[in-house]
């Protein structure tokens, strides 16, 4: 396990090749479905539950409206409205006073092009789920699932969570042996991504297709129509980029090079007890 080990600290093997391919895959596909995704919602920023549009109803809508005081970006969730001219609805531009909710610098293509958005948005999907599909089939047949991401019994007494939530708000990390492995809010995160979160985006995904529908009708009641379906899809896409902050902070707080080299390298750096006398 040990690579050339330095004086208060060693390095271990902590992220197969398998792992660490998938895992960079899934950081481009993620990336560029969120930007084509919100390119597809900008064709028609509001959504809504049930079957059909109603479009005098919406839950959340990022619209452009005139004023008396001008054009101003106007985010509506339920019964609240939020000014947001200049990052949502409307971007301060003069000359393009567009119902654009996402600027075109967080949307692929960055002009308006619904079209090249959903080819852009489908291709990285089928890269998605084959790319999960085959980071399922290494992590059952290595044994990485059961080892590295399902909590021991240990791990979820609820003493035990208490006492990582109170040391991941201090800022306190494992080091030494229990650096070797994944907390139980590492995995706790991780199992409810994998197996809550991607698998309704991909489902609530094929239920906006008409073909599927057609194929699985089903499918799509499941969801209380294709608006339900929409936004579910809407909503698991908000909690993935809230993980994926979350994740990048804690990079950074626990030791972003050595969380980087372990996703490129393989090899992680734990922190060795001090000698004892």
């Amino acid at each position: 396990m040990a690579d050339k080990p330095r004086p208060g600290r060693m390095l271990i093997r902590r992220h197969s090749l398998a792992t660490r391919t998938t895992h960079w895959i899934n950081v481009l596909a993620l990336g560029l479905l969120l930007m084509s995704g919100l390119q597809i919602f900008n064709a028609h920023p509001a959504l809504y539950w049930g079957h059909a549009s109603t479009f005098a109803d919406p839950w959340l809508s990022i619209r452009l409206y005139e004023t008396a005081d001008g054009p101003r970006g106007i985010t509506t969730l339920g019964q609240a409205r939020f000014d947001t001219t200049g990052v949502l609805g409307w971007t301060g531009v003069e000359g393009d006073r567009r119902n654009q909710a996402f600027p075109g610098w967080a949307t692929i293509p960055s002009y308006r092009d619904l079209a090249s958005g959903r080819r852009w948005h489908f291709f990285f999907a089928w890269l998605f789920a084959i790319n999960g599909l085959v980071y399922v089939a290494f992590g059952l047949l290595g044994g990485h699932i059961r080892r590295d991401l399902l909590p021991t019994r240990a791990q979820l007494s609820p003493r035990h969570v208490l006492r990582e939530i109170a040391d991941h708000a201090r800022l306190r990390f494992p080091k030494g042996e229990a650096a070797r492995t994944y907390n139980v809010l590492q995995k706790g995160s991780y199992l409810v991504v994998a197996l809550v979160l991607l698998p309704l985006m991909v489902v609530t995904g094929l239920c906006m297709s008409p073909g599927f529908n057609a194929a699985v009708p089903w499918l799509i009641d499941l969801f209380g129509g294709r608006q339900g379906a929409r936004s579910v899809h809407f909503i698991c896409a908000g909690l993935i980029v809230l993980f994926v902050v979350v994740h990048l902070a804690m990079v950074v707080a626990s030791g972003a090079w050595n969380n980087i080299r372990s996703m490129i390298t393989g090899r992680y750096a734990v922190e060795l007890p001090e000698a004892r006398p």
